[in-house]
This record gives structure tokens, C-alpha cells and sequence, in this order.
């Protein structure tokens, strides 16, 4: 018996599936972090990094936050938005179910004004 998997569906297990996309995923949990830092936990070149984050951001399982240097420079920093995944058995195929971390007030407040004053 064949079993046709949705393409989206396909695509997000098999971006789940990656290690440096798991790594990314873990590394930017609970703190945003670089993609230098991530470049490094992932012990990659910042292409393939990047390359992820991408991926992970079309997805929807990871969002970019503007930073601010002492010297006054912008930079962007990776968060995990992912908190869970579910993937059932059904008639039609495989349902996944994904739950997403919410932002509080006071850092949405915190994105919004980096996002317009940068």
C-alpha cells in the first residue's frame, strides 16, 4: 500500500528531521541567540546556518528579533517559536499539528518599537 504525504507536510518532517535545524530549533528555545552563535552550536558554516533559519522562518518555527550593539549597531537575533509538535494517523494520512510559543505584551511591545526606531 502507497501512502501520499501532503508536500507541505513532507517538507516540515523532513526539515524536522534535519540536525542542524533540530539544533537551531534547541539552541533559540529559550534565548534568542546570533546566527554566529548558532554557526557555532551547529558547528557549521554561516551559509548552511542561514540556509536553515530560512527555512525555519518560512515555516514559521523560528522568528528574527532586531538587537542593538553599545556601538549602535542593529543586528538580528533567532527565537524558536516552536513549543510543540503532534503528528497523528488518520484515514487520509498523517495530520501534524503544530503549537507555537506566544509572545507576553511587554517583549511584543519591546519587537514592535526596535522594528520602527531601527
Amino acid at each position: 500500500m502507497t501512502t501520499s504525504v501532503d508536500p507541505d507536510t513532507e517538507e516540515l518532517l523532513t526539515l524536522l528531521e534535519d540536525e542542524y535545524a533540530r539544533t537551531i530549533i534547541l539552541e533559540t528555545y529559550r534565548e534568542a541567540r546570533s546566527a554566529d552563535a548558532l554557526s557555532t552550536a551547529c558547528n557549521a558554516d554561516p551559509s548552511t546556518v542561514y540556509r536553515r533559519i530560512d527555512r525555519l522562518q518560512d515555516h514559521g518555527l523560528l522568528e528574527d528579533q532586531q538587537r542593538l550593539d553599545p556601538n549602535g549597531h542593529h543586528y538580528k537575533v533567532y527565537a524558536a517559536r516552536l513549543e510543540h509538535v503532534a503528528i497523528d494517523v488518520t484515514d487520509d494520512g498523517f495530520d501534524v499539528t503544530l503549537e507555537y510559543t506566544e509572545e507576553d505584551a511587554a517583549d511584543t511591545f519591546t519587537r514592535l518599537y526596535e522594528e520602527f526606531s531601527g
